[in-house]
C-alpha cells in the first residue's frame, strides 16, 4: 500500500511550501529509519456514523467519489444510506464490491428506492433537481436511525466525518439540525435579494450539507404559517409545499428555509468551511472560517467538477477520483493535488490554495507532532 524508500527518494517536492515540509517530515517519521518496522494499530469499533445521499440520473460517479472521500479520511465506521433510482442500484452494488477489503470493512451500506410518503410522488421527484426532495423524508423512512449526516452528491470530505459528527454534541435542548449559511454577505446573497418566501436569518441556509438528529425531528411539533397549532414533520411537508410552491426556486432547500424561519430555535448554524462552495471564492474570498482553518467539506455545486469554470474544485474532484485505493495517500493524492493547483492561479479560487490545503497541513502537523512527542517520551529519562 505504501511507497518503499526508493520511491520516496524519487518523490518530487515543491520547494518553499509549508505543505511540502510537513509532507516530507511525515513520510520520514512514518517510514522511520532503515530496518525499523512500524505498524498501525486497529481502531476500536465504535458507534456507527450514518451518512445519507440521494442519487438520480447521471449522479452515480459523483456519489461514489463522495463516498470514497468519506471512507478515505474517517476513523469510525460508516453506515451509508443510499437512495437511488432502480436503474442505478446494480451499478452501486458492483462498484462498492470492487473496493478493496481494507476499505470495505470500514463501512456498511443500504440501498433504498426513491419514495415519498405524503403528497404526489411525481411532483416531489421533479422539485428543483431530480429526487432532491427525498432528503425531506429521511426522518420518516429511517425510523431506526437516531442521527444522520445528509450531503448532496457533489460534496467532498477533506477531513474525517468524525469532526462534523461532533457538532451533534453541541446542539442545545431545542436544536435538531445543522446547516451552513447560503451566503456570508447579505447584500449579495440570493435569498436577501430575490426570495419571495420566508427564509432563515439574514442570508438563508444551504441544505447541501445537513446534520440531523432524526429522533428530535420525529418528536417535535413545528410552528408554521398554516394553522395555529404545531404540526409534526411528516404532516407538515405537503401542506407547506402546496402553500409556497409558486414562490420557491430552490425546491426542498426553500422549504427547509421556511421551516426554520418559523422555528429558528431548532437550527444550529455551522461555519461556512463545512459547506464551502464556489460562491465563497469566485468573486473574492468571503469565508473567514476557511481562511483561518481551511476547508472541511467542499461542495461543488454549479456543476464545477465537470466544466472548466472553477478548476480548483475540479482538481480536487479528479485527484480523489483517480486515487488508487491501495496507493500511498501522500504520494498519489496530496502531491498531485498540489501540482494541479499550480494550473489554477488564473482564477480567484486558485489564488488561495492555502484555503484548500490548510486542513491537510494541519493533519500533517498533528501527525508529526505526535510522533515527535512519542519518540522523545520513549527516550527521555529523569
Amino acid at each position: 500500500m505504501y511507497a518503499d524508500r526508493k520511491e520516496l527518494s524519487n518523490l518530487k517536492i515543491l520547494p518553499h511550501t509549508h505543505f511540502s515540509c510537513l509532507l516530507f517530515f511525515y513520510l520520514y517519521l512514518f517510514f522511520g529509519r532503515p530496518g525499523e518496522q512500524k505498524h498501525l494499530k486497529e481502531l476500536p469499533s465504535l458507534q456507527w456514523m450514518h451518512l445519507a445521499v440521494v442519487a438520480c440520473g447521471n449522479r452515480l460517479e459523483e456519489t461514489l467519489i463522495m463516498l470514497k472521500s468519506a471512507v478515505l479520511f474517517s476513523y469510525r465506521k460508516l453506515k451509508f444510506h443510499i437512495f437511488a433510482e432502480d436503474s442505478l442500484k446494480p451499478e452501486f452494488e458492483k462498484k462498492l464490491r470492487e473496493w478493496p477489503s481494507s476499505y470495505t470493512k470500514k463501512f456498511d451500506y443500504n440501498l433504498y428506492p426513491i419514495a415519498f410518503s405524503v403528497g404526489n410522488a411525481q411532483e416531489w421527484k421533479k422539485l428543483f433537481k431530480p429526487c432532491a426532495a427525498q432528503r425531506l423524508f429521511l426522518p420518516v423512512i429511517l425510523k431506526d436511525v437516531d442521527s444522520l449526516l445528509y450531503v448532496d452528491t457533489d460534496v467532498l470530505f477533506l477531513r474525517p466525518i468524525d469532526d462534523i459528527w461532533r457538532f451533534l454534541k453541541e446542539f442545545n435542548s431545542t436544536q435538531l439540525a445543522a446547516m451552513a449559511p447560503e451566503h456570508e454577505i447579505p447584500k449579495i446573497g440570493w435569498y436577501s435579494r430575490f426570495a419571495r418566501h420566508p427564509y432563515y436569518g439574514t442570508t438563508g441556509v444551504n441544505s447541501g450539507v445537513m446534520l440531523m438528529n432524526l429522533t428530535r425531528i420525529r418528536n417535535t411539533q413545528f410552528k408554521n404559517s398554516m394553522i395555529p397549532a404545531g404540526l409534526m414533520w411528516e404532516e407538515m411537508l405537503y401542506p407547506l409545499y402546496q402553500k409556497y410552491k409558486n414562490y420557491i426556486t430552490w425546491g426542498d432547500q426553500d422549504l427547509l428555509n421556511i421551516i426554520f424561519y418559523f422555528n429558528p430555535e431548532c437550527l444550529y448554524v455551522f461555519p461556512c468551511q463545512w459547506n464551502y462552495r464556489p460562491d465563497h471564492c469566485m468573486y473574492g474570498s468571503n469565508c473567514k472560517g476557511a481562511e483561518e482553518e481551511g476547508i472541511s467539506v467542499l461542495h461543488g455545486n454549479r456543476g464545477v467538477y465537470h466544466d472548466d469554470k472553477q478548476p480548483t474544485f475540479k482538481a480536487l474532484y479528479e485527484v480523489i477520483r483517480d486515487f488508487p485505493f491501495e496507493d500511498n495517500l501522500f504520494q498519489s493524492l496530496y502531491y498531485p493535488l498540489q501540482s494541479k493547483f499550480l494550473d489554477t492561479v488564473h482564477t480567484l479560487c486558485g489564488r488561495i490554495p492555502q484555503v484548500f490545503l490548510k486542513q491537510i497541513e494541519k493533519t500533517m502537523k498533528k501527525v508529526y507532532e505526535n510522533r515527535v512527542i512519542v519518540h522523545m517520551g520513549a527516550n527521555y529519562r529523569y
